[in-house]
């Protein structure tokens, strides 16, 4: 499902008080794309050229954190820092203009949590592998609490530090990408942008650091209340229906918790990294939502 692309050169911004590190395709109406753990914007390099070249201004952020972006100076990776950057970013290639969002597994975390903060900055949003927040934590199976089990384990000082890199990062690989997203074929090509962002210690901490802040948002009523409030942007959810991180089940029963209309399709042959996997299908299912919002 891949094929040779050349990656555009990074680009760099200050926003919302940091640099940011960005990939740029094509012109017409903005549409950004954000990754997710553990990962990087090079995730898009097969779906920003599909969305491009039908007239879009494609761009495919490096998080916080995330190298060659900054690191936070104060340490802040809340959910709203992390909402205000995208919000920013909006507004600096935006200039006025409302978005359209593409946000996988923590870029649909951060998506969702700034189109509740700012609905009038968002055209359209596609959410990629996280379902609404409110299900995901406040009402998972039993069996997705056994499989979010890696986010009570990062919890614990150092132990992600350690376990992470060592052994060329073998339990990433076998928990993170094999068991995530069992039928995707993935080589060393994909992973080594990941491997290089991780080998520094510092960006490794910077990226736990989001899972960290996750107590802070479930005992802070106004964060809760941004968080799981109903989205009221015009919502397409994807999910693979082989997602070893965040099972089909939890893409069920969520229809009251979107306000502005929402559509949401499983992917039988997918795993958790859809723009990995099927970057031909996320790409085309992001433009027929897009294309639906300019009808």
């Amino acid at each position: 499902m891949s094929e040779a692309i050349d990656t555009p050169p990074i680009k760099t911004l200050n926003a919302n008080g940091l640099e940011f590190a960005y990939f740029e395709m094509g012109e017409g109406p903005l549409v950004i794309l954000l990754h997710g753990f553990p990962d990087t914007a090079h995730a898009f390099r097969e779906v920003m050229p599909r969305i491009a070249s039908v007239g879009y201004r494609v761009i495919a952020p490096f998080l916080r954190g995330y190298a060659p972006s900054a690191l936070a100076p104060d340490g802040d990776y809340s959910i709203r820092a992390l909402a205000l950057d995208l919000l920013a970013l909006i507004e600096h290639f935006g200039q006025g203009e409302q978005a359209r969002v593409v946000g996988h597994d923590w870029g649909s975390v951060i998506t969702q949590y700034a189109a509740n903060l700012r609905p009038d900055r968002f055209d359209r949003i596609v959410l990629c592998s996280v379902p609404h927040l409110r299900k995901f934590f406040l009402a998972p199976s039993w069996a997705q609490l056994k499989r979010s089990h890696y986010i009570f384990r990062f919890q614990a000082p150092l132990w992600a530090e350690r376990r992470i890199p060592e052994n060329d990062f073998a339990w990433m690989v076998e928990n993170l990408f094999r068991r995530w997203s069992p039928t995707w074929d993935f080589t060393e090509a994909h992973l080594a942008p990941i491997k290089a962002n991780f080998s520094d210690p510092a960006r490794l901490k910077a990226a736990l650091a989001y899972y960290r802040a996750i107590p802070g948002l479930l005992v802070n009523p106004a964060a809760q209340g941004v968080a799981f409030a109903k989205v009221t942007v015009p919502t397409r959810m994807l999910h693979g229906a082989l997602d070893g991180a965040i099972g089909p089940e939890m893409f069920r029963g969520q229809e009251k918790r979107f306000a502005g209309g929402f559509e949401v399709f499983e992917a039988q042959q997918l795993g958790h990294y859809i723009p990995y996997e099927d970057p031909a299908w996320l790409a085309e299912m992001s433009l027929e939502h897009f294309r639906a919002g300019a009808a």
